[in-house]
């Protein structure tokens, strides 16, 4: 796929390695000694790492493509474009970061038409970064991936996580009794933009989100499909960056997942 270069010559690909990096200089600088800035609900809050993320990834944005919309969590997120629009989430699973609880993620997509069409998750801890271009495949620190081959959910290592709305996160918990015991393992993790990228990388074979942005969920929906996986919402329609729901899967096990869960009352 042809996408805009930077006002300074630099790919696409190559300004979200660099927005990347500068979150990951500012994370891990912070990482340990925290000031939560925001509460803004039960579990849901923003630290003054996530706006200086944010503020330093949009300058970078703006300066390299100033005619594309911004789309962030802390400042911008009411921005809609169906031109190009990057999205990007400073910190997702802050929780934990605040916790010092190594599972959270800087992500960044490019979008097109609602429609991710370039994504770069990193993990600032461990270095390992999942990025995609459309067509062009998935990769994990430049390497091509997989989702596993898993065929069941009984095969399966699930993940599921609960969100800020009670009422859904009920509903997940209901549906994981549902199962239960019919799997390998469940995780509840909190980071919605590495479980994607973990499914897309075959360490999980599904991931169950009913509470998501747009920003947790535009670059994992590339990272899954160009994975070879099958990312829907929870009624089985193709996710979108809208989607509030998210079923990211192997193809086997997500028809495997979606047949078990039939009939049950499952709020979205």
């Amino acid at each position: 796929m042809d996408l805009p270069s930077g006002t300074s010559g630099r790919a696409a690909i190559d300004v979200a390695r660099l927005c990347a990096d500068e979150a990951r200089r500012i994370i891990t600088d912070a990482y340990g000694r925290v000031v939560v800035t925001e509460v803004k609900g039960r579990g849901n809050i923003a630290t003054e790492t996530d706006l200086m993320v944010e503020r330093q990834v949009t300058a970078i944005l703006r300066q390299e493509f100033p005619t594309h919309a911004l789309l962030a969590e802390e400042t911008l997120a009411a921005t809609r474009s169906e031109e190009w629009m990057w999205v990007v989430d400073p910190i997702d699973g802050t929780k934990n970061f605040s916790r010092g609880i190594p599972h959270f993620a800087f992500a960044i997509a490019l979008c097109r038409k609602s429609e991710p069409v370039l994504a770069l998750t990193l993990h600032p801890v461990t270095g390992h970064e999942f990025a995609a271009i459309a067509g062009e495949g998935f990769r994990v620190n430049g390497v091509p991936r997989r989702v596993s081959h898993i065929e069941t959910l009984a095969g399966s290592v699930a993940a599921f996580d609960l969100g800020y709305n009670d009422e859904r996160g009920r509903s997940q918990l209901q549906a994981a009794l549902h199962l239960w015991p019919g799997m390998q393992a469940l995780r509840v993790t909190g980071s919605a933009v590495l479980g994607p990228a973990y499914v897309a990388a075959g360490h999980w074979d599904i991931y169950v989100h009913l509470d998501l942005r747009p920003w947790d969920i535009a670059g994992g929906i590339l990272l899954v499909r160009e994975a070879g996986g099958v990312v829907t919402d929870r009624g089985g329609a193709p996710a979108t960056i809208y989607s509030e729901s998210v079923v990211a899967a192997t193809p086997a096990v997500h028809a495997d997942f979606m047949r078990l869960v039939e009939g049950i009352e499952w709020r979205a």
